[in-house]
């Protein structure tokens, strides 16, 4: 049977019974602030905040991942201590045994490493895939078939990660390139001979001719694997946390949680990981998807005019500056 991507569906069921689904939503949201400002009327983090339709970005990922894995088996990485007064409405309900929440945002590799060493007490055998909270996807029912042939993909390849990648739209020199390698079987998935983390405007350029991909940072692979990546990217990150590893579920988790976390510095996934071992990775070939990360108020404004929507209705902050809001989050730098 093949799914939506053209690859061929495995008939074991081991690994299907032991797929899980972690949503990270522990970022700042600087670059947005002064939008998402004017949309809640307080400084919270956009994946808190309602920016397409009634629900929050972070509520319409719990809906996505919730086609793709059980509840049960959904960890909700929801970060940093800060963005509590946020998120109560998208938690309620949840066990406390499925969050995750970090004592300050250290960037993307600290809290992966933390899931994943959580994950690896509750199944060692586990496929997990991450999911950014922050997202955009126009067709949800392609996303859905592509994340199951991902699955699929990362079982039958267990040492490697699987990255979802978006055909190019456009040079940008925001996110991240995948340039794919050669095919891993007769399917959409190849493995990846280069990692590019935020090119310039000329190599973006070259990046799109020669059919390379953006990279949605979605990923899926065996917990082995991934720990596996950052051991031999981030030996010290890596030590550091698994010294931590007997506290985990138990009283002292927080208190030892929060003494590492002031040791540590930031450090990024894509730049510090994934950009380092191409050969641990491939690359799975998403049509049709309609993604964007809403980093700036630009690809927001593009997606709701996509959608028919009228941004200045939108954006209207209480004092009717949606234009200036809109312009202020395009100056904004990286956060």
């Amino acid at each position: 049977m093949q799914t939506a991507s053209g690859s061929m569906k495995s008939n074991g069921s081991d690994s299907r019974s032991h797929r899980w689904g972690l949503i990270l939503a522990g970022g700042d949201g600087t670059r947005l602030l002064p939008l998402t400002r004017s949309i809640a009327g307080n400084d919270r983090p956009k994946q808190f905040c309602a920016v397409m339709g009634d629900d929050t970005l972070l509520q319409q990922t719990q809906g996505r991942v919730s086609r793709l894995v059980p509840a049960w088996r959904t960890l909700l990485d929801v970060l940093t201590r800060k963005h509590e007064p946020f998120y109560p409405d998208e938690v309620a309900g949840i066990p406390s045994s499925r969050l995750l929440i970090q004592p300050s945002n250290q960037g993307t590799a600290p809290a992966i490493l933390y899931s994943l060493l959580r994950l690896r007490e509750l199944d060692p055998k586990g496929v997990v895939a991450f999911f950014p909270s922050d997202h955009h996807f126009s067709d949800d029912e392609a996303f859905v078939g592509h994340m199951d042939s991902a699955y699929d993909a990362a079982a039958s390849q267990p040492e490697m990660v699987v990255l979802l990648g978006i055909p190019p739209e456009a040079p940008e020199v925001q996110y991240g390139w995948i340039e794919p390698g050669s095919p891993l079987g007769p399917s959409s998935v190849c493995r990846v001979s280069r990692f590019w983390e935020k090119p310039s405007g000329s190599v973006a350029s070259s990046l799109m001719e020669r059919g390379c991909l953006w990279n949605s940072f979605v990923m899926v692979g065996y917990v082995h694997a991934f720990l596996n990546l950052i051991r031999c990217a981030l030996p010290g990150l890596f030590a550091l946390f698994e010294s931590i590893r007997s506290s985990l579920f138990t009283a002292t988790e927080r208190t030892a949680l929060c003494d590492l976390y002031s040791r540590i510095s930031a450090t990024s996934f894509s730049q510090d990981v994934l950009s380092a071992q191409p050969n641990a990775l491939a690359v799975l070939r998403a049509n049709g998807l309609g993604w964007s990360d809403l980093g700036e108020s630009s690809r927001v404004r593009s997606v709701l005019e996509r959608k028919g929507l009228r941004t200045e209705s939108r954006f209207r902050a209480d004092d009717g500056e949606t234009d200036s809001a809109l312009a202020l989050a395009d100056t904004e730098t990286a956060g």
